[in-house]
């Protein structure tokens, strides 16, 4: 090698010495700046945690009295980790006896094992219960004691089985006030949401607010996970023995009259309570996911919130309260009643086509004369008469906290829908539709005095340890109190006079019953009707309202034949349940 190149190659090894010192002292220089702290703060912070949303657990629902309605109950998901797998068909036979899967399906998808990048984990069964976990578990354990007699012998095994804790909704009294409570379903095991009724109206109460938190993907770092605050709970305000005894009374009633449906709605008229609330079908929320084959479509969930009806002669009651509030009568007004009268070009007749001669305006009431009652519209007139009806709250919704409310509007005159004939039709219940809600809201202010009470099923949530009551509110006073008492008197006479069915022993009772065709494609079709009733007591301190829809009966077209009696039943109910003595001993008390 000449001088020459033994310098070059000096000269380059100097260089390269200098270079690598460089390069080394400036990958210290880097690794403690300030920039690469930050960037290895900033990928443990993103790699070595992975956030979580922790859902808090679902509040519960009782009745007024603190029984449990809804709430929640421990279960289990059950899958198999496949990288640990050493016996598929201990595991499918397992899956069969314990699970009820099919064994064939089971050890198909799980017998090839662990395979990198495709399925690492394979769910058997969701919601299982801790009866069955104890089943799996020991059997598991046995497993393991297991040694084998031969060498390369294959044991039983469940290695791989897992199994995870969650929460469940719970419905411990199955289909009880199923149609006011509604359900919670699950899309995911995380995260669901409630349907109808109150699970529904107060899904974001009930589900509380969830808090995102960082878990190391270390198992060696996992930490305890934080507590979250569970969601709110509620109280209703319905009483579930009432609730159990009018759900009965209602199926009772349908079977016997061979009805579409039964709804009972029974109300505090002094505060808008709801005290039961039945409506048929109902579901046994343990199984919603039934929903379809109970609820075909259009079926509503809660006919006495989802579905309207022309509510026939019960709606007399409003016209009359009208009528004698604004002074166009007296119940001892006389009436001539010859069988029909004629109103916008058509003629209006009786519920029997008969004339009834001389009547009052009380007798009217007893005998549901239509042609009295379109009269009577006529008193007032259409501009009078259809404010009171606005004023019973006729035609809005009454604003409950329930889901699925449903309303239909009322023509009034101006409208293009609303012609003369509307007045006499619209006077006994007839061109106008409203839920078993809404009538029930209106008749109750007569029970209270005029005074209209918003109607609720809310009584109290409880949050954070804090009782927050439900306050009771006046929505309206569409007539004074004494036309309620005047009236409250006039339909307890009526009942007296024709002894009617729905009359109580020992307490008296007012109320009206309710007879109406419906109305299809081609008219009204006379074969099928819609019967009512509705009623309140004890007449001198009413304590409930209570109103009756029985949908197309087969026994009886007449609302004083099937529903009369289905109100008498419901009051000898409630004045047990709710302790009302008769009126005699209650009156004896007052006075001493």
């Amino acid at each position: 090698m000449n001088t020459s190149t033994f310098f070059r190659l000096k000269i380059m090894g100097i260089l390269l010495s200098i270079a690598g010192v460089l390069i080394i002292f400036q990958v210290i220089r880097i690794q403690n700046s300030s920039a690469a702290q930050s960037l290895s703060a900033d990928a443990i912070k993103n790699y070595d945690y992975e956030e979580k949303k922790i859902y808090p657990e679902r509040g519960s629902i009782f009745d007024r009295w603190g029984h449990l309605l809804a709430g929640n109950k421990e279960v289990y998901e059950v899958g198999v980790d496949l990288r640990y797998i050493k016996n598929a068909e201990t595991i499918a036979t397992m899956a069969s006896d314990i699970l009820g899967l099919d064994y064939e399906t089971v050890f198909n998808n799980i017998h090839d094992g662990y395979v990198p990048g495709e399925l690492e984990y394979y769910v058997l069964a969701d919601f299982v219960s801790l009866d069955q976990i104890t089943s799996i578990s020991e059997i598991k354990e046995n497993y393991k004691r297991l040694t084998p007699l031969n060498k390369g012998e294959k044991l039983p095994s469940l290695e791989g089985v897992l199994w995870t804790p969650h929460l469940q909704r719970s419905y411990p009294e199955n289909a009880l006030a199923s149609n006011i409570i509604g359900f919670y379903s699950y899309r995911d095991r995380d995260q669901g949401r409630g349907y109808f009724g109150v699970e529904e109206k107060y899904n974001d109460l009930l589900a509380g607010s969830p808090i995102v938190v960082k878990v190391p993907r270390d198992p060696y770092k996992a930490r305890e996970v934080p507590t979250v605050e569970p969601g709110a709970s509620i109280v209703l305000t319905i009483d579930k023995d009432i609730q159990s005894n009018m759900e009965a009374i209602a199926a009772n009633a349908m079977k016997r009259n061979g009805a579409t449906s039964v709804t009972i709605l029974v109300m505090n008229p002094k505060n808008g309570e709801i005290i039961a609330m039945a409506s048929t079908p109902n579901l046994n929320l343990n199984e919603y996911w039934k929903y379809g084959e109970i609820f075909p479509d259009p079926t509503p969930y809660n006919r006495a919130v989802g579905q309207t009806y022309e509510p026939g002669s019960v709606f007399k009651v409003l016209t009359m309260s009208a009528a004698i509030d604004a002074g166009a009568v007296t119940p001892d007004t006389p009436f001539l009643d010859t069988g029909q009268v004629e109103i916008g070009g058509y003629t209006i007749y009786n519920w029997d086509r008969n004339a009834w001669g001389p009547q009052t305006m009380t007798t009217c009431m007893q005998h549901s004369l239509n042609v009295c009652l379109t009269w009577v519209a006529q008193q007032l007139g259409p501009t009078r008469f259809y404010q009171y009806l606005q004023a019973f709250g006729i035609g809005r919704k009454t604003n409950i906290d329930l889901a699925g409310e449903v309303n239909f509007p009322l023509a009034l005159p101006g409208d293009g829908n609303w012609y003369p004939i509307n007045l006499g039709t619209n006077s006994f219940g007839q061109g106008v539709a409203a839920t078993p809600l809404q009538m029930i809201t209106a008749v109750a202010a007569l029970a209270n005095d005029g005074k209209m009470m918003a109607p609720h099923i809310l009584e109290s949530v409880v949050e954070n340890g804090r009782q927050y009551n439900n306050t009771p509110q006046v929505i309206g006073n569409p007539v004074t109190a004494k036309t309620a008492r005047t009236v409250t008197q006039m339909l307890a006479i009526s009942l007296e006079e024709e002894a009617s069915d729905a009359l109580v022993d020992g307490y008296r009772v007012a109320g009206k019953t309710g007879t109406a065709e419906i109305p299809g494609p081609n008219g009204y079709v006379s074969n099928l009707t819609n019967a009512s009733f509705v009623g309140w007591g004890p007449t001198d301190d009413p304590k409930f309202v209570v109103y009756i829809w029985l949908e197309k009966p087969k026994s009886s077209p007449w609302g004083s034949i099937v529903a009369a009696p289905v109100f008498s039943q419901v009051v000898q109910s409630l004045v047990v349940s709710l302790n009302i003595p008769p009126d005699m001993v209650r009156q004896g008390l007052v006075k001493k």
